[in-house]
């Protein structure tokens, strides 16, 4: 199935449904989407996307940016969801973009790495919201919709059983959108961006590298989540409940 849903604005969004776990229940769609930017659908322009959004019944957003970000760019409008919280993830800023990489997914996993252990207590709070049955349809955001909102992804799917393989699948599906990432960027006038550059990579193996770091660190992701108070199989227990067909569509693996 198609992953990305197709917006004009709105360009790295799409639902974890239909993705399946080792047990072969696969997660319910329309329930749960990430994104990018939610403020991209303000203004007369995106009119479009706006009634197209809407249809998905988001009732819960979840901004991940900081707050610089949020008053420079704005936050979602108001009418995108009935509940709107911002929890940023991120307590050290890095740029990706003016600068070029021998190792581009190093340089990811080790971000990520110091986002999960900086974030915990915001990381904790976002994962109890998402397990929250009154959240559902629940969206959370970044600013491109691949780092903060991949490693937010990447603890969803691990807690609800889902394969590490098709977690890295799926963080590396905004490899596709990059050239409209891209474009984006270069149409909005912002400085231009250096050969090599990091902006907007999603390489499969940045995933794979954040996943072994923290199980390295914390025994497990599950040991990670621990970490941060959370009870990471109540967690699941919730989130499988919520989110997870009752019938099995495949085989264990």
């Amino acid at each position: 199935m198609e992953r990305i849903i197709s917006f004009t604005h709105l360009r790295n969004i799409r639902d974890l449904g239909g993705l399946v776990t080792t047990d072969g229940r696969a997660i319910r769609s329309g329930l749960v989407y990430r994104s990018d930017s939610l403020h991209k659908l303000a203004g007369p322009h995106a009119a479009e996307d706006r009634e197209r959004y809407a249809k998905l019944g988001v009732r819960t957003v979840i901004d991940l940016r900081h707050g610089w970000e949020i008053d420079q760019q704005g936050r979602a409008p108001h009418d995108t969801a009935p509940t709107w919280h911002h929890l940023s993830i991120e307590h050290r800023s890095y740029d990706q973009y003016h600068q070029s990489f021998e190792d581009v997914a190093r340089f990811f996993a080790d971000r990520y790495v110091e986002t999960a252990e900086d974030g915990r207590e915001e990381i904790r709070t976002v994962l109890e919201l998402v397990a929250d049955p009154q959240s559902a349809p629940v969206l959370y955001h970044c600013k491109g919709g691949k780092d903060r909102t991949g490693i937010i992804t990447a603890l969803i799917l691990s807690l609800l059983g889902v394969p590490e393989d098709d977690i890295v699948a799926d963080y590396a599906l905004t490899e596709a959108v990059r050239p409209l990432l891209l474009a984006e960027w270069e149409a909005s006038g912002a400085k231009p961006l250096p050969p090599g550059t990091g902006a907007f990579r999603a390489p499969a193996r940045a995933m794979e590298l954040f996943l072994a770091e923290l199980a390295q660190k914390h025994g497990s992701v599950s040991g990670y989540i621990a970490s941060t108070g959370a009870d990471p199989d109540d967690l699941a227990r919730r989130l499988r409940a919520l989110y997870l067909d009752n019938e099995f569509v495949g085989h264990e693996r």
